[in-house]
């Protein structure tokens, strides 16, 4: 007998047949002895509609009051799920976040959850129910109700398994388990039956987005075991992520091909080679809430330098007007910037002890005739910025090149 937390999203329990359909899965589960926790968010575009609803009534909705409104659509999930439960004959409860004591800091709409409660639960479990928990939500210190910002579910699932010191939390999705690269790109891509923490949030972070990076991040810490599964199949064992001690001996040196199509690029020419130049372009940037992914300086020449870095294509327009309010400041001579740029990256732990790798990547991207913007590299990743026209060519040879097309 084993605990296990499951969390279910919004197209897992899209309608009430789907509900009804978490509910038998749930007790297929329990029917082997384990103890279960399940961890449901809003219906699918339930969340988007009520915060449509807040900004009819205001453009800027009070943040308090916007986390008051966002969190009831997790509060209708869990208790149709209870009543479809009671329904297979299940003994179950639910709660809000508050109730079992999501406790939260107070940074309404983006909170970050400090500790949770979790003798109520061990309770429940202990008299033989499924205890089911409001996702994405909890309450701070003051009793407020808060959210943790999209994808929070994940997150409240994770820190769940966290708390109760849980064998696995299992994420149901729409598909089951995590590829080698996107199916629809790349029709050969492999579900890989494990994937380390570091390789996961790579992933994550480049544009995978099967798991939000902040409970990838929380199970990491904590050691948490996850496991990505379809909510539309019953078979499969999906993919297990963890600690890379626990991978087999041979595993393929790239794990997988992320992209992200969301990119945009600015540079910033001819600018004064001085100490304090990055500060005085990216200062402002920050200020106005702008998250800078990329940077690249050039080797000044003639007392100058040129700038490059990438911002999601989102805040490129926004971006734009904040390097011309300060170009005669810095002293620049021009100010271009690219929105039909993307990033592809190659993943993989085998980096670490496989050398060449960056240079099979460019030689590959070369004979293509694909040039490349952008690098940047870490233990476990190379990533570079090319044109968006050429994304899905770029990713079909790396992934072939990189053998992931191909079974372990």
């Amino acid at each position: 007998m084993a605990l296990i937390v499951q969390k279910f999203g919004g197209t897992s329990v899209g309608s009430t047949d789907r509900i009804k359909n978490v509910a038998k899965r749930v007790a297929r589960w329990k029917a082997q002895g384990h103890d279960i926790v399940v961890v449901p968010s809003a219906m699918s575009g339930e969340t988007n509609r009520l915060i449509g609803l807040a900004k009819e009534i205001s453009s800027n909705p009070n943040p308090r009051e916007l986390d008051v409104i966002a969190s009831t659509g997790e509060q209708v999930t869990i208790g149709l799920l209870a009543m479809a439960m009671h329904e297979e004959g299940l003994k179950a409860k639910s709660y809000t976040g508050s109730q079992v004591r999501v406790l939260t800091d107070s940074m309404h709409t983006k909170a970050r959850i400090l500790k949770i409660d979790d003798q109520r639960i061990r309770k429940d479990l202990s008299e033989g129910n499924v205890v089911i928990v409001a996702g994405f939500q909890g309450a701070d210190e003051h009793g407020n109700i808060t959210t943790l910002g999209r994808g929070g579910s994940d997150t409240s699932a994770v820190a769940l398994a966290a708390a109760l010191k849980a064998d696995e939390c299992q994420i149901y999705t729409d598909v089951d388990g995590v590829y080698t690269t996107d199916p629809r790109v790349v029709p050969e891509a492999r579900k890989l039956d494990t994937i380390t923490f570091e390789e996961m949030l790579e992933m994550a972070s480049l544009g995978s987005k099967v798991l939000q990076i902040r409970s990838v991040e929380f199970a990491g810490k904590y050691k948490v075991k996850l496991r990505v599964l379809s909510s539309f199949q019953d078979e499969g064992e999906g993919t297990l992520i963890t600690v890379e001690e626990d991978k087999k001996m041979e595993q393929p040196i790239i794990s997988g091909i992320a992209f992200n199509r969301d990119e945009a690029k600015l540079t910033v020419l001819g600018v004064p080679d001085r100490p304090g130049i990055a500060y005085q372009i990216l200062g402002p940037i920050a200020d106005a809430n702008i998250d800078v992914d990329m940077i690249i300086q050039n080797v000044g020449h003639d007392g100058t330098t040129d700038f490059s870095f990438t911002v999601n294509r989102g805040d490129y327009n926004k971006a734009l007007g904040v390097l011309e309010t300060v170009k005669g400041h810095i002293g620049a001579r021009e100010i271009v910037g690219d929105n039909k740029t993307c990033k592809v990256s190659a993943v993989g732990v085998g980096m670490r002890s496989h050398p060449g790798i960056a240079s099979q990547m460019f030689r590959t991207l070369a004979e293509e005739g694909i040039n490349i913007q952008m690098i940047s590299t870490s233990e476990i990743k190379i990533s570079v910025v090319i044109d968006e026209k050429y994304l899905e060519l770029a990713v079909r040879i790396l992934h072939k090149t990189f053998g992931l097309d191909k079974e372990a």
